[in-house]
């Protein structure tokens, strides 16, 4: 049977601006033999087509359908499971509310609702004209105000979640606070704990598994992330290959108890073409 590839992007297929050597290379033969690669990422700033001409440039097999961000997880969970949710207030970037948008809801800005707060001298329920749902991702234009709106829908009775609860984003200049630490604010104020859709729950993996008809449960997670990846693989039931080309180093998977090792682990993409051939002929690849 073909292997299913659930794959993390930054730290895995590139890291910052650059691709890891050789992965894209791998993940187009093992594609070329009929294995299905979605790509997984938390990134919620994002929408999915602007990752498809980056990685397509790389030489990694692609389409728009198969890039599940936690902010396209969002969007389907909803769609699929909450049904009484139709209009959302947005904490996040413009990724985000293109996805939401693309399942058909109604989406105000955290930046509109402010601005009528400030204008109107009216408080962030009403200014977001009475929202089902709040959903925070990574806003890098956060303000004081953007914030008190959300505060108020969820203290109002809107639906919290949060595309994921990364605490940090890494960027060239070092880490910044993430969306993780934006829901943690907003949990903060309103003593409202937010579902959380990204990594390492199960909602990611599930969509990603679903974009192309599979369960999460065949799936082989191929990521960066002790935290994220690993502990996501842990929670589907799958198995995972932890590449040591992004945050995490040997000594920290050694570090690690007996039961929350990986399947695999990779120092690169020519370690990691073995383990999935040995994967897809059917033999034990933990190293």
């Amino acid at each position: 049977m073909s292997l299913l590839l659930l794959v993390d992007l930054d730290g895995v297929v590139y890291r910052g601006a650059d691709p890891v050597p050789g992965v894209a290379e791998v993940l187009a033969d093992r594609a070329s033999r009929g294995d299905d690669v979605v790509y997984v990422t938390n990134n919620s700033m994002h929408y999915r087509t602007d990752y498809v001409a980056r990685l397509w440039a790389m030489g990694a097999p692609v389409s728009a359908e198969r890039v599940v961000s936690s902010a396209r997880a969002t969007a389907l969970h909803i769609a699929n499971h909450e049904p009484s949710i139709r209009r959302v207030l947005v904490v996040g970037g413009g990724g985000l509310e293109r996805e939401l948008r693309d399942v058909g809801l109604d989406v105000v800005t955290s930046a509109h609702a402010a601005t009528r707060m400030h204008q109107e001298g009216i408080d962030g329920y009403t200014a977001a004209g009475s929202p089902d749902a709040v959903v925070t991702g990574l806003d890098p234009a956060l303000t004081y105000l953007r914030l008190a709106a959300a505060n108020d829908c969820v203290r109002a009775g809107a639906r919290f979640i949060a595309t994921n609860r990364d605490p940090v984003y890494p960027t060239e200049r070092g880490l910044r606070p993430g969306a993780g630490s934006i829901a943690a604010a907003l949990e903060a104020s309103s003593g409202v704990t937010p579902l959380s859709i990204g990594k390492p729950e199960a909602y990611l993996f599930e969509s990603a598994a679903e974009a192309v008809g599979r369960s999460p449960a065949e799936a082989i997670v191929i990521g960066d992330g002790i935290g994220t990846d690993l502990a996501g693989a842990k929670t589907i039931g799958s198995r995972c290959v932890l590449m040591l080309t992004g945050i995490t180093g040997p000594g920290e998977v050694d570090a690690l108890p007996p039961e929350r090792h990986p399947e695999a682990v990779a120092a690169d993409a020519a370690e990691l073409a073995a383990i999935l051939e040995r994967f897809a002929a059917g033999s034990d690849a933990a190293s």
